[in-house]
């Protein structure tokens, strides 16, 4: 009986597996990637922990009353260190490090009174947090939770004023407040950080977004991020859908894309599914099915390849009908009809597109109905294979004009999903069986304290 639950809980795990929907694109972000993140992220823990408040502090001794206000940071030098924490998320750890910070005295003993500034200086600095990183029920990445722990082994404090030193010896007892309350501020600072800012940060990455008037794309994450001690992977749906009927989209067949390398900072996987379901989208979308290039849109070079070339052809094949237009004066027409969505297929050796379409071209001579000529034959077979040497031509055709035309529809690109103000510099692609790999390295074009100032603001960054 045991033999057989372990048999069908392993056969629902094997059919789960089966089912599962394989990523369009995948990310990978590598140690050499959150080693540049470190800079940046130790800036802007620095810029949070400097503003930090604390309050008014009022305390007696003895013939001792004092008050400690105007409590201010001045200086951080914190030895700080960013990795990977396997099956959770980030480690962000500051060790042996070091705070600086000025504050405003007033001392009353007996019938002395005394204020002045005291500069003291937070010694033995170590903060222990963890972020947890989790997929939410919007498919974005999301800092779920911290785990922070931050103490402060010693404090000290220098007078100035006309009692400096006569007061040094009160030192222990306002510094140790002074740690105390610097403490239980550490962590509350770090914790609005992650939770508030930097998820703010994440809200910047693409999840259902339009990339123009035809067609989306649902960059959703389909499961939690995968942290392993060098990596953190994630899985995007990575699908284009048309805007016009968003749950009509392309079932995903497509092979699972492999991450195997850590060379560069980030790797962008994207399957075969992730182009075709771009092609779908437009396709169903209703971009320009039929394309109609004339004279003028055409190069001197296509329209003398299409004199030449396939209306001498086709002039000799229908050597039975009288033709009394002189194809070599009349502007031409070629017509270009998609009757299908395209194809996309990736191999090591490239990457092509397959179109099925019908073509016609036309002579239209002035003041009469256009002539048109297809690429068939009715008259023989044996015609008709006189035609395959056209296939050239019109390839040659769709690639210096047809090609232009779809491309401008498709110029802005597409959003890859990283937040706002980071880009992918030196960029590699590679080929793989079913889907292309770019490696490519990190840039922050501004740091992130500025990111989420913008973000707060209501600026949005679009660029691609």
């Amino acid at each position: 009986m045991g033999l057989l639950k372990v048999s069908v809980i392993f056969l629902l795990s094997l059919i789960t597996m089966t089912l599962a929907e394989p990523p369009g694109c995948k990310i990978r972000i590598t140690d050499r990637g959150l080693e540049m993140l470190k800079a940046e992220t130790k800036r802007f823990v620095e810029g949070e922990l400097s503003n930090i408040t604390m309050p008014e502090m009022r305390g007696k001794e003895g013939r001792f009353q004092y008050t400690i206000k105007d409590v201010k940071i001045t200086e951080l030098n914190l030895t700080s260190d960013l990795r990977f924490q396997p099956d959770v998320g980030l480690l962000f750890e500051v060790q042996n490090s070091s705070i600086t910070l000025n504050f405003q005295r007033r001392i009353l003993y007996w019938l002395f009174y005394d204020e002045g500034a005291i500069n003291a200086s937070a010694e033995g600095v170590n903060i222990f947090t963890v972020l947890h990183l989790i997929k939410d029920q919007d498919g974005r990445l999301k800092i779920s939770n911290i785990t922070c722990n931050a103490f402060i082994t010693k404090m000290r404090a220098r007078f100035s004023g006309t009692l400096g030193r006569v007061y040094d010896f009160i030192g222990t007892l306002l510094t140790t407040g002074m740690r105390f309350v610097l403490n239980k501020q550490i962590c509350p600072a770090l914790n609005h950080a992650a939770l508030v800012l930097v998820n703010q940060l994440l809200e910047t990455v693409p999840v259902r977004t339009e990339v123009n008037s035809y067609v989306g794309i649902d960059y959703s994450l389909l499961n939690d991020p995968v942290v392993t001690e060098t990596s953190l992977d994630m899985d995007f749906r990575g699908m284009f859908y048309d805007l016009k009927n968003e749950n009509e989209t392309l079932v995903n067949n497509a092979v699972n894309p492999v991450l195997r390398e850590y060379d560069r900072m980030v790797y962008l996987a994207l399957s075969e599914y992730f182009f075709d379901s771009g092609l779908y989208s437009y396709f169903k979308g209703g971009l320009q099915k039929q394309l109609l290039l004339n004279s003028f849109q055409m190069s001197k070079d296509l329209e003398m390849l299409l004199r030449t070339t396939y209306l001498g052809k086709i002039m000799m094949l229908v050597s039975k009908t009288k033709i009394y237009i002189c194809t070599a004066i009349h502007p031409l027409s070629l017509e270009l009809e998609v009757t299908s969505p395209p194809r996309s297929t990736i191999k090591t050796s490239g990457a092509m597109v397959a179109v099925n379409c019908n073509v016609k071209v036309l002579v239209l001579p002035p003041g009469k109905p256009a002539v048109q000529f297809k690429i068939f034959s009715s008259e023989s077979a044996f015609e008709s294979f006189a035609l395959i040497p056209l296939q050239g031509p019109l390839k040659t055709m769709l690639q210096i004009s047809a090609v232009p035309l779809i491309n401008n529809y498709i110029k802005r690109g597409v959003q890859i999903p990283l937040p706002d103000g980071m880009d992918f510099i030196e960029e590699v692609v590679e080929y793989h069986n079913g889907y292309i790999i770019v490696g490519a390295n990190l840039h922050f074009r501004t740091g992130l304290r500025e990111i989420i100032e913008r973000k707060l603001s209501g600026e949005t960054d679009n660029s691609v």
